[in-house]
């Protein structure tokens, strides 16, 4: 292969010594036109088809900020809906505690009451009635136990 370029490179070189200078400068001149001629064309014909690849970047753009948008919404929707779900159960067991201590005063209180009524009854059933003949000597230590209180 090397050979061939070689011989043909020669050949090349060779046409052009043998032309003139003018002939190789509107050569040269009428093949740098051409080209320019089709890079002109191959421009024009990429400026005017459409660009798929600049609205695909933009549609994955919108896509995966519209996907991170969904994945925050929901990252916080369940952290908002479990920190919702811990207060919630916080509530309930405080008010379970302040219902369960009202209970416990109510329930001390009905005690205290039946124990005052338990002694009220031990006091009456205990207590004697003075008879008759003992009422002047009753009043007596009545008006005492008084005057020592005081």
């Amino acid at each position: 292969m090397k050979h061939k370029n070689q011989s043909e490179s020669s050949e090349s070189s060779q046409e052009w010594e043998g032309k003139g200078l003018d002939a190789q400068e509107a050569e040269l001149r009428a093949s740098l036109g051409n080209f320019k001629a089709s890079v002109d064309a191959w421009s024009s014909a990429m400026m005017s088809r459409p660009r798929t690849a600049h609205e695909m970047v933009v549609r994955r753009t919108w896509r995966a900020a519209a996907g991170w948008a969904l994945g925050c919404v929901v990252f916080a929707g369940s952290v908002s809906g479990g920190m919702y779900e811990h207060y919630r159960e916080q509530e309930q067991a405080r008010v379970a505690a302040v219902r369960q201590a009202e209970q416990r005063s109510q329930l001390a209180a009905e005690r205290a009451r039946e124990e005052e009524d338990l002694l009220a009854k031990v006091d009456s059933a205990v207590s004697r009635q003075v008879p008759n003949a003992m009422e002047p000597l009753a009043s007596l230590m009545a008006e005492d136990e008084n005057d020592a209180t005081r």
